[in-house]
């Protein structure tokens, strides 16, 4: 089970959305439970991260449309994909989550379904086309991304490749029949364009750079500018938290390295010129003395 704070479903709305607050804004901070004090209805909730993991891309899934669809439809070279496992009837959590993601893929430079994929997929076998239809919908129009068309697509499927898509990513969650909800973490999974586990982002409250930086990480090169290259020079990710954080020894070797450019500049300017102006001294009297050795000639 992932040490993170479990969010879940199965909760009472407002103590739900209290939760999902602080796990999003302790960016997933440790939370040391015993097990014999995990609530019953959180056995085996949590997030086991599988970076390098290669996702079954020939899964079958059915999309918004009622459409036969293949996992691997979505993956395009060069074009990484976001992965949420979510369900429409979720109370609370799921809508927090996804809202959240919609605000800030709006802030992005790039265009789902243009440079990125989002795909949020199902785990409620119950769940039909129509339902995920009217989500869809819903986030598309959140989202309000023009060229955006087909960039977020909402998938249903059946329970085995439910449970093989959620366990290549290390996605573990637990169906309460008592309450009929689903009790699971928040975490939003970057993928490379291959299918290939890239990178985790945790809570409902999605940090700017952490959703740039593991986008480009996932593209294998392709988005990105020269100065996110330099800017992610700086930092580094951090499985434990989800997040990138600074690079001390990075960040002191890079500016250890401009210092001494900087001062071999300097110097190399102080030997060619004096603060006087005119070349160095040394020039100078070589210059003096081939002017007097041409003389006697030119008098000649």
């Amino acid at each position: 089970m992932s040490s993170r704070s479990i969010q879940s479903c199965t909760w009472s709305r407002p103590a739900l959305v209290l939760c999902a607050l602080l796990g999003g804004f302790v960016g997933g901070a440790d939370a040391q439970f015993r097990a014999d004090e995990v609530p019953r209805q959180l056995e085996g909730v949590g997030v086991v991260q599988k970076i390098g993991e290669q996702v079954p891309l020939d899964l079958a899934f059915v999309d918004a449309e009622g459409k036969a669809v293949r996992l691997g439809d979505y993956f395009e070279a060069g074009r990484p994909v976001l992965l949420t496992l979510n369900y429409s009837n979720c109370p609370q959590l799921c809508i927090l989550q996804l809202d959240e993601l919609a605000a800030r893929l709006g802030k992005l430079d790039w265009t789902a379904g243009d440079q990125f994929q989002v795909l949020t997929v199902s785990i409620d076998p119950e769940e039909t086309p129509a339902q995920a239809k009217r989500k869809q919908d819903l986030y598309a129009q959140r989202y309000n991304r023009a060229g955006s068309e087909g960039g977020w697509n909402f998938l249903v499927g059946k329970q085995p490749e439910i449970t093989a898509l959620t366990e290549a990513v290390g996605f573990g969650y637990r169906f309460d029949p008592e309450s009929g909800e689903f009790a699971h973490d928040a975490a939003l999974m970057v993928l490379s364009p291959t299918g290939v586990v890239s990178r985790y982002v945790f809570g409902v409250l999605y940090d700017d750079v952490a959703l740039r930086f593991s986008l480009i990480d996932a593209s294998e090169g392709k988005l990105g500018s020269i100065s996110d290259s330099f800017m992610m020079l700086c930092f580094q990710y951090d499985p434990n938290s989800g997040s990138y954080v600074m690079a001390a020894r990075r960040v002191m070797a890079i500016g250890g390295a401009i210092t001494v450019l900087m001062l071999g500049g300097l110097l190399f300017f102080l030997s060619r010129f004096r603060p006087g102006g005119g070349p160095p001294q040394g020039d100078s009297t070589a210059a003096s003395s081939a002017a007097q050795r041409a003389t006697p000639a030119q008098a000649t």
